[in-house]
């Protein structure tokens, strides 16, 4: 996918997914900040797929939902509008004059920023859903 080729750190997210990573449509958003520091934008979201052969971790605990955390560093501009605690969105990353473009697009929500860098802050796994221990 165009955005793991755009990520300073892709490593983590190959060595999870090989060359099948999955696309940011329908992604669930959990959480974005906006730090002084670097300045930064951070999003946190659940990848929409899971990997077909995740880490043996993983697969010992029942994991089913992979999340992302990115970072966009030297973050040159923002534009935030709307808000919601429930955020299924479609993310796109793409590259423009040398930075980073990310745009977010749900309902009721957009946000658009330009950052000289991208990159992969944490990749973790979790049970979404009913767990099915006793």
């Amino acid at each position: 996918m165009a955005w793991a080729s755009l990520l300073h750190n892709s490593e983590g997210i190959s060595a999870v997914y090989g060359g099948d990573v999955p696309d940011l449509r329908d992604v669930q958003v959990h959480e974005v900040a906006l730090l002084r520091d670097g300045p930064t934008l951070k999003i946190r979201l659940d990848l929409p797929g899971y990997p077909e052969a995740p880490p043996r971790k993983w697969a010992l605990q029942g994991f089913n939902t992979v999340q992302v955390e990115f970072s966009f560093g030297a973050l040159r501009e923002v534009l935030v509008e709307g808000f919601s605690v429930e955020v299924r969105a479609d993310i796109s990353v793409g590259e423009e004059d040398g930075r980073v473009k990310l745009g977010v697009s749900a309902e009721g929500v957009r946000i658009e920023a330009v950052a000289e860098t991208f990159y992969l802050s944490k990749i973790s796994a979790y049970t979404d859903g009913p767990s099915s221990a006793l």
